[in-house]
C-alpha cells in the first residue's frame, strides 16, 4: 500500500488509502520526491564519474597515465571544479572511493558539489554475475548489505544510487531469457526499496546491450518493451515510490553489425515509443546512458528524442559517462598543465548535452574528434 498515496502539490499533503506500517520510506518520502524532480530540471542532467577502479586504468592507459589513487582524485577534480559545470550538471555519480575524497584545496567533493547546487550520487551495485542454465546473461550482485552501505552514504552526503542491471539480447536477436528479465527486475525493485527506505533516491538502469549483435533495430524495440515493462511491474509490486526515482536506459539502436543503421530520427522515434509503453508518468525523468555511442553520436541522437512530437511525460535528459568525458581525457593527458583545456573539453560536451535535453542542439561541439566511436564490447563499469 507505500504506493496507494495521493500528492496535493498545492497543498503539500498526502492521504493514505489504506494503513501501512510505518517505512524509512515514509520518513523519506517529501526528500525523496524533491531529489529526484531537482535532478530532473530541464537543461541539466547527470555526470556518470562512478567507473570502478578497473575501469577507469582502461581509460588512463589510453593516454599513458598511471592508475594510481592520486591520479583519479585529481581527475574527478578536474570534472566537478569544471567552471560552469552547475550550469548543465545537476547531479554526479561517484564511486566508493571517489565520494570520500577531496579536492585540492582540501574541501570534501560532496561539499564542494552541494555549494554548486549539484546533487551527489553513489554506485551502489558490485557487478554481475553469471545466471546458471543461460546462455552468458547476468544478474547484479550487492543488496545483502545494501542498507548498511546507503545509510553510510546518506551520512556522507550522497542523496541517490545508480545500480546497474545488464541484459543480453541473443546471437540471433532473440529477446533475453525469461529467467534473466526477472531476476533483474526483481534485483532492480528489492535495491530501490531498500535505498528508499534510506533516503537515496535511486536510479533504475536496466542496461539492454542493443548494439552487441548484428540485428535490426526492431529486435531492440522488442526486447527493451519486455525487459522495461517487467522492470517497472517488480518496482510496483516492491511498493517503490515512483515520484523518487528515476530512470537511466539505453537507446533503442540496431545492432553494431547489422546492415540497417537507423537514423536518428528513427532511434529517437523508437525510443520514445519503448518508453511510451513500458514507463509510469509518476517517473519525473529519464536520463539515457551513451552505451558506447561517439560523444556527438549521443548528443544528437538525445536532440532527436527530444524533438519527437507527442507526448513526453518525463524529462529526458542525459547521464553519460564516456560521451560527456572522452575530450576531456584526451585533453588532460594526465598533465596538470592541461587541466583547463581538459575543462574546456567537459563544459562543451556538457553544454551541448543540454541543449540536446531541450532539443536545441545544431550538431557540431568538439569537431571530428567527437565523433569517434566509444564502443566496448560488454563494456563493465
Amino acid at each position: 500500500c507505500r504506493s496507494n498515496y495521493f500528492v496535493n502539490q498545492k497543498e503539500k499533503t498526502t492521504t493514505k488509502k489504506c494503513k501501512v506500517m510505518s517505512t524509512g520510506q515514509d520518513k523519506y518520502r517529501d526528500e525523496l520526491i524533491a531529489t529526484a524532480r531537482k535532478i530532473a530540471t530541464p537543461g541539466r542532467g547527470i555526470l556518470a564519474a562512478d567507473e570502478s577502479t578497473n575501469t577507469i586504468k582502461s581509460r588512463f592507459d589510453k593516454i599513458q597515465v598511471e592508475n594510481t589513487e592520486e591520479n583519479r582524485r585529481a581527475y574527478r577534480d578536474l570534472l566537478i571544479t569544471a567552471e560552469g559545470i552547475e550550469k548543465y550538471i545537476s547531479g554526479v555519480i561517484f564511486y566508493e572511493e571517489t565520494l570520500f575524497q577531496k579536492s585540492a584545496d582540501g574541501t570534501d567533493f560532496v561539499a564542494l558539489l552541494q555549494a554548486k547546487g549539484i546533487i551527489p550520487g553513489i554506485k551502489v551495485d558490485k557487478g554481475v554475475k553469471n545466471l546458471r542454465g543461460t546462455a552468458d546473461e547476468t544478474m547484479t550482485q550487492g543488496l545483502d548489505d545494501l542498507d548498511v552501505r546507503a545509510k553510510k552514504y546518506y551520512e556522507k552526503g550522497a542523496r541517490f544510487a545508480k545500480w546497474r542491471a545488464v541484459l543480453k539480447l541473443g546471437k540471433n536477436g532473440e529477446d533475453p531469457s525469461p529467467v534473466a528479465i526477472e531476476e533483474n527486475a526483481r534485483g532492480l525493485a528489492r535495491y530501490a526499496a531498500i535505498c528508499q527506505d534510506n533516503g537515496l533516491v535511486p536510479i533504475i538502469e536496466p542496461e539492454v546491450l542493443v548494439l552487441e549483435g548484428d540485428h535490426d533495430l526492431s529486435a531492440s524495440v522488442r526486447a527493451m518493451t519486455r525487459v522495461f515493462a517487467a522492470t517497472w511491474k517488480a518496482c510496483q509490486d516492491a511498493n517503490v515510490l515512483l515520484e523518487g526515482c528515476l530512470m537511466k536506459p539505453n537507446m533503442a539502436l540496431a545492432g553494431r553489425g547489422s546492415k540497417n543503421q537507423p537514423s536518428a530520427a528513427d532511434v529517437a522515434h523508437a525510443t520514445v515509443t519503448v518508453l511510451r509503453r513500458t514507463v509510469p508518468v509518476a517517473v519525473p525523468g529519464i536520463v539515457f546512458l551513451s552505451g558506447g555511442m561517439s560523444e556527438e553520436e549521443a548528443s544528437v541522437n538525445l536532440n532527436a528524442i527530444n524533438s519527437v512530437e507527442g507526448p513526453k511525460p518525463w524529462n529526458l535528459s542525459f547521464s553519460y559517462g564516456r560521451a560527456l568525458q572522452s575530450s576531456a581525457l584526451k585533453a588532460w593527458l594526465g598533465k596538470k598543465d592541461n587541466v583547463g583545456a581538459g575543462q574546456k573539453g567537459f563544459i562543451e560536451r556538457a553544454q551541448a548535452n543540454s541543449e540536446a535535453n531541450l532539443g536545441k542542439y545544431k550538431g557540431g561541439a568538439g569537431g571530428a574528434e567527437a565523433s569517434q566511436s566509444l564502443y566496448v564490447s560488454n563494456y563493465v563499469y
